[in-house]
């Protein structure tokens, strides 16, 4: 009698534990992974003013748990979420953000790309702007930028021979002439550039001897470099050969360059390129000439403003105007 209890009990461990399995197996194909990418804009008519919103607080409930992601400098965000494949009904996305109204967006769920707009609260308050708003004008943007250039220093001239003796038969004995029919001999020569400096324009001519019965059997000097190699072939008598080079000094030298940031409402935009340094912006603020350095936190007294940087290296900047602050175009 024991026995068979025995045999009853694993049978059952075991069936529970094969329903558990399955339940699991069943769950996990019931269920699948999806991605929302969106991009959050200020909402307006004009498309030059459809800024991205920075910092927007995208969030899902529903029965879902709570998930929640931000919006970067583009406005792009991406949520990923875990949902029963047979769902069918969209999601409500709900968009927060301190300088705009509340949005909650049914997504569908479908492979597309969703742009969700927001209204700014200045645009709802039903009141007029400060009646004296500081007025910023004359905006340009500066930085510096090494370049690096190469300034002539000199030329360095060497002579040499190629010693031979023609009209000697060659009888396969190699260095021979170009038709292999008489002795030859090969003369080298070699510069050297002064340390951190490099050879341009390197020539060799034949001055002085048989110079038709000769060619360059070996070219190291014609593009350049910090030496410079040359090697000739002579299979008729002595010659002279003049190997000469310029040689150029790599300087680097900074300047200051100017640009004019895009005005679109109330955000201006401006790029810089890849090695720009001690970026800053100059503009008047009622009048009076005010020097903003963007650091690595690039926000300054009038503006917020966020930097980005693209697949060339630059930096994007995104400046918007803070309240109670307006430009002067």
């Amino acid at each position: 009698m024991r026995r068979i209890w025995k045999i009853v009990i694993v049978f059952l461990a075991v069936a529970a534990a094969s329903a558990t399995a399955l339940f699991l197996v069943l769950h996990r194909y019931s269920m699948r992974q999806i991605t929302l990418q969106c991009a959050v804009l200020a909402r307006s008519d004009d498309v030059d003013k459809q800024v991205p919103i920075n910092g927007v607080e995208v969030s899902t409930g529903e029965g879902l748990g709570r998930h929640a992601t931000w919006s970067g400098p583009t406005g792009l965000f991406d949520l990923r979420l875990t949902l029963d494949r047979r769902r069918k009904e969209p999601l409500i996305l709900h968009f927060r953000h301190a300088n705009f109204l509340p949005l909650d967006l049914a997504v569908p769920l479908g492979n597309q790309l969703w742009v969700a707009q927001m209204t700014p609260i200045e645009e709802t308050a039903g009141v007029s702007a400060p009646p004296s708003p500081v007025q910023v004008a004359n905006i340009v943007v500066k930085y510096s930028i090494n370049t690096t250039s190469l300034v002539n220093a000199g030329s360095i001239v060497k002579t040499f021979r190629v010693v031979n003796t023609g009209n000697v038969p060659c009888n396969g004995h190699n260095p021979c002439s170009p038709d292999g029919k008489w002795k030859a001999a090969i003369g080298s020569a070699t510069l050297d550039a002064p340390r951190g400096n490099v050879f341009l324009n390197g020539r060799v001519a034949c001055i002085a001897g048989p110079c038709p019965f000769t060619r360059i059997s070996s070219d190291g000097f014609s593009r350049g470099g910090p030496t410079l190699h040359v090697g000739v072939l002579d299979w008729s008598d002595t010659t002279v050969f003049l190997f000469e080079a310029e040689v150029f000094r790599s300087m680097s030298t900074g300047s200051t360059r100017v640009s004019y940031p895009v005005i679109f409402g109330r955000t201006m935009h401006f790029t810089v390129p890849c090695g720009a340094e001690g970026v800053y912006i100059e503009a008047d603020v009622d009048r009076d000439s005010i020097v903003f350095p963007l650091g690595p936190e690039p926000n300054i007294t009038s503006a917020s403003c966020t930097e980005t940087v693209t697949a060339d290296q630059a930096r994007a900047y995104q400046c918007e105007m803070k309240s109670g602050y307006t430009f002067n175009k």
